[in-house]
Formats: C-alpha cells, sequence, structure tokens
C-alpha cells in the first residue's frame, strides 16, 4: 500500500470513528461555583504564554494529516482556518514527505496559507535530526513537535519495531533544530514517569495527548485483514490523567494537552489542570469534513467568545488564575489518583490556598 493511500485511510478511519458526545474523563471532572467571581469581563485574556512562545489564545489546531492529494486541500483549508481565527496550528506527520518530496506540497500548504502565524511542524521520534531540521525548512515552522507513538507503530503492519534509541534521538533532535521542540504522544497519554525522562533530556515542552479522542490502535486496526488488536482499543491515559500525572513537572516544564476535546468547557478544565494551550484535531476535523471552513471559522469563533464566558464563571480573568481555581476529581480518575499516589484533594480547596497565600 502507498503512503498516500494510507493517509487517505488514516483520515477516513478517524473521521468514522469520531463519536461526538463520547464520555470521557473530562466529565469527571467539575468546578466548584462561587457565587462571587470577582471580575469584569473586559479584564478577561485569552492569552497563554509557555518559556517557548506565547500566544494569543489557549487552544489551538492540532497536527492531522498529510501526503497525499486529499490532504494536500485539508490542510490548505485548514491553514486557511487558522489564518482566519489567528490560532496557531500544528502539521501531520511530515514523514511522507521527507522520504516522498512530490508530496511536500501537501504540508508546505499550511504555511502558505497561514503566512504569519504560528506553524508546529511534526516528525516521528525515530527520524534523524537532520530530518528533523528539513522538516522545519519545509513550513518555516515556529515549533516542531515530536510524536511518540509506539502502541500505533506495532499494530500498524508496517510499523517500526525498533524503540532503544527514541530518548537519544529525541535529545539529538532537541539539540539540532533550531526552534522549540515539543515532545507528543498521539492518543494514549503520558505518565510522570515519561515526563521526568522528557524532562532529563532537556525537554521543556510536552503535549500529553491523552485517549479519548482520535485512537491511532483503532485505526491501524483497521487496516489489518484480521482486524485481531480490537482489544486494545482505548490503550493508555487520558488528558485529564496524564495532566495529574505531569502536575509534578510543571514547575520545570510546560504541558500542553489535547485528546478528547469536545467543547470549550473541555479546554477550560484542562487549562486549570496546568494545561499551557489545549489542542484539538477531532472536532475540528469532523466540522470542517461535513460542514466546511466556514462552518469551522465561526465554531472556533463561537469557543474563544464561551471561553471567556465560562472563565468568568469560575473567577479567573488569565490562564495562571485558573490553575487557583477548585475542581472535584471525581470517579474512575479520583481511583487512578488513589492508586499512583496523586493527592486530588488539593484541587478542591486551591481557591482557598490562594487567598490565604499558600
Amino acid at each position: 500500500m502507498s503512503h498516500q493511500q494510507r493517509k487517505d485511510d488514516h483520515v477516513a478511519h478517524a473521521h468514522a470513528l469520531y463519536r461526538e458526545r463520547r464520555i470521557n474523563d473530562f466529565d469527571h471532572l467539575d468546578f466548584v461555583h462561587h457565587s462571587f467571581p470577582e471580575l469584569d469581563c473586559a479584564a478577561i485574556s485569552l492569552a497563554t504564554r509557555t518559556r517557548a512562545f506565547a500566544w494569543p489564545f489557549p487552544f489551538y489546531i492540532n497536527g492531522m494529516t498529510g501526503g497525499s492529494a486529499k490532504t494536500l486541500e485539508i490542510n490548505r483549508q485548514l491553514g486557511e482556518v487558522a489564518q482566519a481565527t489567528g490560532l496557531a496550528i500544528a502539521s501531520g506527520s511530515q514523514s511522507a514527505a521527507l522520504k516522498d518530496p512530490s508530496v511536500r506540497a501537501s504540508f508546505s500548504v499550511l504555511r502558505e496559507r497561514h503566512p504569519d502565524g504560528f506553524v508546529l511542524g511534526n516528525v516521528g521520534a525515530g527520524v534523524a535530526p537532520a530530518q528533523a531540521e528539513q522538516a522545519v525548512e519545509m513550513l518555516h515552522a515556529d515549533a516542531l513537535q515530536v510524536h511518540v507513538n509506539a502502541p500505533q507503530e506495532l499494530v500498524m503492519p508496517e510499523g517500526d519495531r525498533e524503540f532503544g534509541a527514541w530518548l537519544d534521538n529525541i535529545e539529538a533532535i532537541r539539540t539540532r533544530v533550531g526552534v522549540p521542540v515539543v515532545v507528543k504522544e498521539v492518543g494514549f497519554g503520558m505518565s510522570e514517569e515519561t515526563v521526568f525522562r522528557l524532562r532529563e533530556r532537556g525537554i521543556e515542552l510536552v503535549d500529553v495527548s491523552g485517549r479519548g479522542g482520535t485512537d491511532f490502535i483503532a485505526i491501524e486496526n483497521l487496516r489489518r485483514s484480521a482486524q485481531e488488536y480490537d482489544y486494545l482499543e482505548g490503550w493508555g491515559q487520558s488528558a485529564v490523567v496524564s495532566l495529574l500525572e505531569a502536575s509534578p513537572h510543571m514547575g520545570a516544564l510546560d504541558v500542553l494537552a489535547s485528546g478528547g476535546v469536545r467543547h470549550p468547557l473541555d479546554v477550560l478544565k484542562a487549562l486549570a489542570l496546568g494545561a499551557r494551550a489545549v489542542g484539538v484535531s477531532g472536532r475540528v476535523l469532523h466540522i470542517l469534513l461535513n460542514e466546511g471552513p466556514e462552518a469551522l471559522i465561526e465554531t472556533l469563533e463561537a469557543w474563544k467568545a464561551q471561553l471567556r464566558t465560562l472563565m468568568a464563571m469560575v473567577g479567573a480573568t488569565t490562564v495562571e488564575e485558573l490553575h487557583h481555581t477548585d475542581l472535584l476529581i471525581r470517579g474512575p480518575v479520583r481511583e487512578h489518583c488513589e492508586l499512583r499516589g496523586i493527592d486530588p484533594m488539593k484541587y478542591a480547596r486551591r481557591a482557598r490556598s490562594a487567598r490565604h497565600g499558600g
């Protein structure tokens, strides 16, 4: 099977598997309502900042696709949507273009259509540092996502089977490319141990990219003739759990979150758990393919307005202040915390602690 057909299959399967109302771990978080927000809505800022960059909005269009004629059109429209909304946008994996220059345009179109915006390139953890540099140059990228996806590779019929050098290679990529590096899962989440290992290698940005959105095990299993790995669907940790796992390291590195984000309240909850920004892909692709780019622009603009409303409801004028809001952690998320030695109670009384200075 050609890489172009594989890329088209990924989009088709991701779209077919999308479930708009699917319950996920964001539903096990609740904000405590306090009756006095003590703010004026005009003072609310959606701006967010990491060590490496500042964005005007705390959510972005995460990497999806590229590598074929069909995905060129999708990326053209996504680039135009990013330009119209001022959102940062990430490319899908550029591995196809690194192997076959004839499909480079299906990726570079993102920069062509979003000439002044923030664009992230995307390569796998096994790509040579020189190729990672080429991926950055291809998009004139402002940052580079390095995705880690061992479960996907293992279920993918033609996937990689050698992972022993990944950490060394990620460190070499970070040293080689001249832009910030974001190490990103692809929907299986990150553990505290994973984040610590990346921190040891000098990584200052991670996207925990948890379970609940696009399931690449399910996608790759559909591409197998026997589809024998159906029992692995849903593997990994959610974005919510991954943010809780990453919390001990949030002073030493910056965390982005994605996976299963359905609406602005999910964005708000991820930000309240410490994410600096939140990536959205499945919802974006669903609207783009079903309703078109204009509808997607309208939706993303509505998300900005709704996020301001939600920030007012929880009494936060900035993304940083969301880290001091009170969150109740329930159900299986709380059980995970208890089994992994994470204190869920500290999130329930953060506003009081902030008022009293500790």
